[in-house]
């Protein structure tokens, strides 16, 4: 981030003590040294700050790959040093790349001949496919609306109020209107009624989620493109699809391999999928893919040869490592179908386990369904005493990382705690957390309620002294809601 803050005012400078042993004179912290230290000093000075980090297996707040097999470590390690921008120095590498595109365009039934190849890309993430997707059907409306003689300055996208910030983006920093369908009480992804009522002639796409981030549901993008061919019908529009597969677009073609939400509809034009989520890579890696060549205006790739040889380039970005691509096509041809296949059951199967031990505890209400992103989003049925931020907080002494969010409009009065479950998480796990959550519940009942909070208040303004001691507990509660409303007052709006 380009905006940063110091964690200290009053501590400038970086201790350790095991690297003592090497160097004795404290680092700046906010200033590079003068003068250089041991290689074992520095590692040891980051390493004792690293293992203050939360164990990446236990952030159940996040969708992207944390394990894979050792013989791909040894794989990434090795092209580590590699850049995947030099493709004349780099051939397989990039063949690699084309590789992993065409077997996700037919992963997603793109309509391709017999030898003809796929069009895609290779990007940082979703975000980056995100940003790629749009530009391109903002330049093929902005083309047809100059061929017809009219305005082509006002672009609008249509999209629920349930995507993600990358959407958000890419409508602010490329100047494109977001109009979002709002959500509601019980249905909390974008109702395709309603958005293809939104559409108009300057809607460059409708953006559908495969996999919502708030409760793993996908929309019907079926519905929507029915829905969508019957109105471009009666107005001479053409207004595309785009599909947001980030989560849900290597766990679909698994599970629900009838489910219609790809290339199969006539108006999904594009598709973006994270390798680095269920696509089962390390954070780095995600795919833009195009029905055809006429969906990628030519005039939005870039050729260079100063690398070596002539190379089309569409990125946001340039220099990036090859690792990443290089991991994905190991795990497409090591897991195969029959593998993937596995892997997205074995998830589902310890998602049903970790929803059932929750409802069984009667305490909360389930918010995610059973068909989609293998996730369990769950709010407490009775908050009036405590609220899913201070089981989010407690759920942190026993180490797991479980987000507690509201949700967007019109159901932000709707707050929830979410588990991811990937790979990794086994149903042993589950039953763990299931544990620890009921631990947390009966700590929080023992401590007094907001009503006796509210009393106490009350009876302050009508000058009675009420004192409550506080317990060891409440304390140590006091401390995450103070940070948190520290981060809160200090957040800066539109920042991510």
């Amino acid at each position: 981030m380009v905006l940063s803050k110091t964690t200290s005012e009053s501590d400038v400078s970086v201790h350790c003590t095991f690297a003592s042993r090497y160097v004795r004179t404290s680092l700046p912290r906010f200033k590079i040294p003068e003068q250089s230290i041991p290689k074992e000093a520095a590692f040891q000075i980051i390493n004792d700050e690293l293992m203050l980090d939360g164990n990446p297996r236990l952030n159940l707040a996040s969708f992207v790959t944390t394990w894979m097999e050792p013989e791909c470590d040894k794989l990434i390690m090795s092209s580590v040093n590699k850049n995947y921008v030099d493709m004349d120095e780099y051939p397989v590498t990039t063949e690699l790349q084309n590789r992993c595109v065409n077997i996700i365009a037919h992963l997603f039934n793109a309509p391709l001949g017999e030898s003809e190849a796929a069009v895609g890309v290779g990007t940082v993430g979703s975000s980056e496919a995100i940003m790629l997707a749009g530009l391109a059907f903002k330049r093929k409306w902005q083309n047809k609306m100059k061929d017809q003689g009219k305005p082509f300055d006002k672009p609008n996208i249509v999209t629920g109020a349930n995507v993600q910030v990358c959407w958000k983006k890419f409508a602010r920093y490329f100047e494109v209107e977001l109009k979002e369908v709002k959500l509601r009480q019980d249905y909390y992804v974008m109702d395709p009624d309603k958005a293809v009522e939104m559409v108009d002639e300057n809607t460059i796409c409708v953006a559908a989620i495969l996999g919502s981030t708030l409760n793993g549901e996908y929309e019907d993008v079926k519905r929507l493109n029915d829905l969508l061919v019957q109105k471009n019908d009666k107005t001479g529009w053409d207004t595309p699809i785009h599909v947001d597969a980030a989560s849900g677009g290597f766990i679909a073609p698994f599970l629900c391999p009838e489910l219609e939400w790809d290339f199969r509809l006539s108006l999904v034009k594009s598709i973006n999928v994270s390798g680095h989520k269920y696509g089962l890579v390390y954070a780095g890696i995600g795919w833009a893919i195009w029905r055809s060549k006429d969906d990628l205006p030519e005039e939005l790739i870039f050729h260079i040869n100063y690398l070596g040889a002539d190379q089309p380039t569409f990125t946001l970005n340039f220099s990036k490592g090859s690792s990443q691509v290089i991991a994905q096509y190991y795990q497409l041809i090591r897991l195969g179908h029959e593998g993937y296949t596995n892997v997205m059951e074995n998830c589902k199967e310890n998602m049903l386990v970790l929803k059932d031990g929750l409802e069984k505890t009667g305490q909360f209400n389930i918010i995610s369904k059973d068909d989609g992103v293998p996730l369990v989003a769950f709010s407490l049925k009775d908050n009036s005493k405590h609220n899913e931020f201070e089981v989010s907080d407690l759920l942190r002494r026993y180490g797991w990382i479980v987000p507690a969010y509201t949700m967007p409009p019109d159901a932000q009065h709707v707050t929830v705690l979410r588990v991811v479950i990937r790979e990794d998480f086994s149903c042993t796990l589950a039953e763990r957390l299931v544990c620890d959550i009921q631990n947390v519940l009966h700590e929080l009942d023992s401590l007094p309620s907001k009503i006796v909070a509210k009393i106490a208040e009350k009876g302050e303004k009508n000058g009675s002294v009420i004192v409550i001691k506080k317990s060891a507990l409440e304390t140590q509660m006091e401390i995450p809601t103070i940070s948190r409303k520290f981060v809160m007052d200090k957040k800066t709006n539109g920042v991510c």
